[in-house]
C-alpha cells in the first residue's frame, strides 16, 4: 500500500506539472506565476518552500539529541525570516516590480554589482537543493528498498521535470497541494504516536528543564552562539531569490506582506510537530538515537505505527521535500538566466529567454546533485547555504533599501570581503564565530567604503 501510494503521488505531481505548463505563456508566467497568486496560495507557497527535509528530518534529529538549544536556527530562525520579510522587505521590493534579486542589485548599484551578487545568490542554493535530494533518496530507500543513490536520482528527476515544465506555476500549484498534505499528515502521525494526543503533555514534561533551554545564559560565548544560530537563516535567507519570488508572485502588495507574515507563524506552528515527535522517539525508542539521526523519525514510523499512518507521514514528508526542492531549483535558475546569461544575448526573444531559463533549471539541478552526494548532513547543508548569503548580500541590500546607498564599489567590496573572510574562518580555521566575523567584515567594509567614496566626491566638488 505504501509503495503504491508513493508511485501514485509522484505521478500526480508530474500531472500537475504538465497542467501548469499550459498556464505558461511567457517568461513572466514561468518565473513569477504572472504576479497573480491570491493570499491563500501565496501563503502556502511560502510555507511549503521553507518546510523541507531540514524541518522534518534535520531539525528533529538535532532536537532529539541536543534539545531546544540545538534548533534555534530552524525552525525559529526560519520563521523569523518570513516574518521579517513581511514586516520590512516585502512592500519596498514588491513596488520595484523586478524579476529577480539580481535585478535589485543592478538597479541600486549597477551591472558589476549585479554580476557579483548573482554569483553569490546562485552559489548559496546548491547545498540547500542538495539537502532535499538527499532526503528524497533516504525516503525512497526506506519505503521501497531501492538504493539511496538511485532514490536521489529518481526523486530529483521527478522534481526537475515538473519544475522544468511549469516553472513558478507548477511550484505554486504543487506547493498548495503539498502544504495540505504536510498539515494533515503530521497531525495524523502525532495523533497515533501520542495515543490520541493524550501523551503529549507527560512525554514532553518527562524531560529535564535544561532540555528546553532556548535563550542563552549571561555568558558572552553562549550569547554569541545564540545570535549566530538565530541569524544564520533568520537574516541570511532574506536576500535570497526564492523568498523574493514569492513576494513578487503575489497578487498585490498587501498579499505579499500578509502572506509572508502568516507563513512565518504557520511554519513555526507546524514545525513544532516534528520536534515533538523527536521527543517521543527519544523517550520511547532511545535506541533510534544510536543510528543515523536523519533516519530517526522515518524508522520510528516504519517500525511502530499503522499502515495508514505510514502513508500520511511519508506523504507529508515527500510533500515537504519536493515543494522545497522545486522552489529552490527555480530560484537560482532564474538568476542565472536573467542576470548572467540574458545580457549575453541582447536580441533574445521572450520565447528564447523562456527556453534559456528552462535550461538553467537543468543546470542547477545537475550541480546540486554533486552536493547531494557530498556527504554532509541535511541540517548542515541548509545552514551553510543561508550563511553564504548573509555574509555577502544582506548588508548591501539593507544599505540600498533603508539608507539609500548606491555606491557600487562599497557593495562589491562588502560582498567579496565578507564572503572571503567567512570562508577562511569557517573552512580553514573552523572558528565557531565565523558567521559573525564574516557579517561584521561585510558591514565595516560597506560603511567605510561608502564614507570614503562620499569624501572623495565631496573633495572633487
Amino acid at each position: 500500500m505504501l509503495i503504491l501510494f508513493i508511485v501514485l503521488y509522484m505521478l500526480l505531481t508530474l500531472a500537475v506539472g504538465v497542467f501548469a505548463s499550459r498556464l505558461v505563456q511567457n517568461s513572466k508566467d514561468y518565473l513569477l506565476a504572472g504576479r497573480s497568486l491570491p493570499f491563500h496560495i501565496a501563503t502556502f507557497v511560502a510555507f511549503a518552500t521553507w518546510f523541507g527535509s531540514e524541518t522534518i528530518l534535520g531539525a528533529s534529529s538535532v532536537m532529539a539529541k541536543e534539545g531546544l538549544w540545538g534548533v534555534v536556527a530552524d525552525p525559529f530562525g526560519a520563521a523569523l525570516c518570513l516574518i521579517l520579510v513581511g514586516l520590512f522587505f516585502a512592500k519596498p521590493l514588491y513596488r520595484m516590480n523586478l524579476i529577480t534579486f539580481g535585478d535589485f542589485y543592478r538597479v541600486r548599484y549597477g551591472r558589476k554589482t549585479e554580476i557579483v551578487a548573482s554569483i553569490m545568490l546562485i552559489a548559496s542554493y546548491f547545498g540547500w537543493i542538495g539537502a532535499q535530494m538527499v532526503a528524497i533518496g533516504i525516503i525512497l530507500h526506506i519505503t521501497t528498498g531501492i538504493p539511496q543513490s538511485f532514490g536521489i536520482l529518481l526523486g530529483s528527476l521527478i522534481v526537475l521535470i515538473y519544475t522544468f515544465l511549469g516553472g513558478m506555476w507548477a511550484v505554486s500549484l504543487t506547493d498548495f497541494i503539498q502544504s495540505i498534505m504536510i498539515v494533515v499528515g503530521l497531525l495524523v502521525v502525532l495523533y497515533e504516536v501520542s495515543n490520541g494526543f493524550s501523551e503529549i503533555s507527560p512525554v514532553v514534561m518527562s524531560q529535564p528543564p535544561e532540555y528546553y533551554k532556548f535563550f542563552p545564559s549571561a555568558d558572552l560565548h553562549e550569547v554569541l552562539l545564540f545570535i549566530i544560530a538565530l541569524i544564520s537563516i533568520g537574516l541570511g535567507s532574506i536576500p535570497q531569490q526564492d523568498v523574493f519570488q514569492r513576494v513578487m508572485s503575489s497578487r498585490s502588495e498587501r498579499v505579499a506582506v500578509l502572506s509572508s507574515i502568516t507563513a512565518g507563524f504557520l511554519y513555526l506552528a507546524f514545525a513544532s510537530i516534528p520536534l515533538t515527535l523527536a521527543i517521543f522517539a527519544r523517550v520511547k525508542y532511545p535506541n533510534l538515537l544510536d543510528v543515523d539521526p536523519q533516519l530517526m523519525l522515518p524508522t520510528m514510523i516504519m517500525e511502530h505505527t499503522s499502515q495508514i499512518t505510514k502513508v500520511f507521514f511519508f506523504g507529508a514528508l515527500l510533500s515537504a521535500i519536493m515543494s522545497t526542492a522545486s522552489g529552490a531549483i527555480l530560484a537560482p535558475a532564474a538568476v542565472l538566466s536573467e542576470n548572467l546569461l540574458r545580457p549575453l544575448f541582447p536580441n533574445l526573444s521572450d520565447r528564447g529567454f523562456l527556453m534559456l531559463t528552462r535550461l538553467s533549471v537543468v543546470f542547477v539541478a545537475g550541480v546540486s546533485l554533486l552536493f547531494a552526494f557530498g556527504g554532509e548532513s541535511i541540517f548542515q547543508l541548509v545552514v551553510s547555504s543561508s550563511a553564504l548569503s548573509l555574509v555577502s548580500l544582506f548588508v548591501p541590500m539593507v544599505g540600498a533599501l533603508y539608507f539609500n546607498v548606491s555606491d557600487q564599489r562599497s557593495a562589491i567590496a562588502s560582498m567579496i570581503c565578507g564572503f572571503s573572510v567567512w570562508v577562511v574562518m569557517e573552512y580553514v580555521l573552523e572558528h565557531e564565530y565565523a558567521l559573525l566575523v564574516g557579517l561584521g567584515t561585510s558591514f565595516l567594509v560597506f560603511v567605510l567604503s561608502a564614507k570614503l567614496g562620499k569624501s572623495k566626491r565631496v573633495s572633487q566638488d
